[in-house]
């Protein structure tokens, strides 16, 4: 069965590839889709964000790294993907994500969303938080990989 992980992943955490390894060994292929969305600024590309994905999961053989615009779900059944795969941290995630899940089954009824708990470590973890702590120099080498790291502290020095 396929699984898509949909997200802006700007940048990738580690909470997000706890979810994709984790994913990984549920399914017989995970699609991370990188989110192609007009009305955010991003840091990186999509192209970069793509680059960067696939760097962090090359020992995952059953991992593909991709980009979409529009509908989750339509990108889903292009794919032929019957699961879409999303990650829990807080409360607040839960009450936007089942909302988003019961939305979704209304375009596409044959498509389940799967939740995963993140790890307790990474309750806290999102790529807003490592853009907020980079941006005022702050360390997030725990936070995200050794290489993306490098990344995000290279476009804070550019601005």
């Amino acid at each position: 069965m396929i699984a898509i992980y949909p997200g802006s992943f700007d940048p990738i955490t580690l909470g997000h590839l706890d979810i994709i390894t984790r994913g990984s060994q549920l399914f017989e292929k995970v699609i991370v889709a990188v989110l192609s969305n007009p009305s955010k600024k991003p840091l990186f590309t999509v192209e970069k964000r793509i680059e960067q994905i696939t760097y962090c999961t090359k020992n995952l053989s059953n991992v593909e790294i991709d980009s979409f615009a529009g509908l989750t779900v339509t990108y889903a059944k292009l794919k032929s993907a019957k699961v879409l795969l999303r990650g829990l941290r807080v409360l607040s995630d839960f009450e936007k994500e089942l909302q988003m899940a019961h939305t979704n089954k209304t375009l596409q009824e044959d498509i389940e969303t799967v939740f995963l708990a993140t790890t307790k470590e990474y309750s806290f973890l999102s790529s807003s938080v490592v853009k907020e702590i980079a941006q005022f120099g702050g360390e997030i080498a725990h936070l995200v990989p050794k290489e993306i790291a490098e990344d995000v502290y290279s476009y804070y020095q550019k601005l």
